[in-house]
């Protein structure tokens, strides 16, 4: 079986001076190999190519037969690295709590520790008789949450 640490190895080989990032490696049991990256402007096919071409140049198939998928992270997937966190400060996301809550606002800051979603929300004001809806900031230790995700808007 191909180890998954040969083609991490690999994969950041070709990263290195690019702006590309890894966000995952996979391995079945039956040697599918699927690579995904991602790029703040969004993920070129021609790069995806190239990057599948260099990683059979360094696998042999004599050795072990694979099957290769090289790709971007899907757009309505959940995060897997903080770059992707990163990527999407000042855009809508969507966030699931282990706790069962959902909620979507947008993502204001990120570190290695938490994130931050100012999320509206309807809070009844002194002096005021109707709700007013309210951005209050939100933040998230990466543990407490099952994901978060982009929010694909079409308004």
């Amino acid at each position: 079986m191909i180890e998954k640490s040969l083609v991490t190895a690999i994969v950041e080989d070709w990263l290195t001076e690019k702006e590309y990032f890894l966000v995952d490696v996979t391995i079945s049991p039956d040697n599918k190999i699927v690579v995904e990256i991602d790029h703040a402007e969004g993920v070129w096919i021609e790069d995806c190519v190239e990057l599948s071409r260099h990683i059979e140049s360094k696998l042999n198939r004599e050795e072990a037969d694979y099957e290769l998928e090289v790709g971007s992270a899907g757009i309505g997937q959940p995060f897997k690295v903080l770059q992707q966190y990163y990527n999407h400060i000042g855009e809508e996301v969507e966030v699931l709590t282990k706790d069962g809550r959902k909620l979507a606002g947008v993502l204001k800051d990120a570190d290695e520790d938490k994130f931050i979603v100012g999320v509206q929300k309807k809070t009844k004001i002194e002096g005021s008789k109707r709700p007013r809806v309210v951005e209050e900031d939100e933040a998230f230790i990466y543990d407490q949450i099952k994901y978060t995700k982009y929010l694909i808007s079409f308004k």
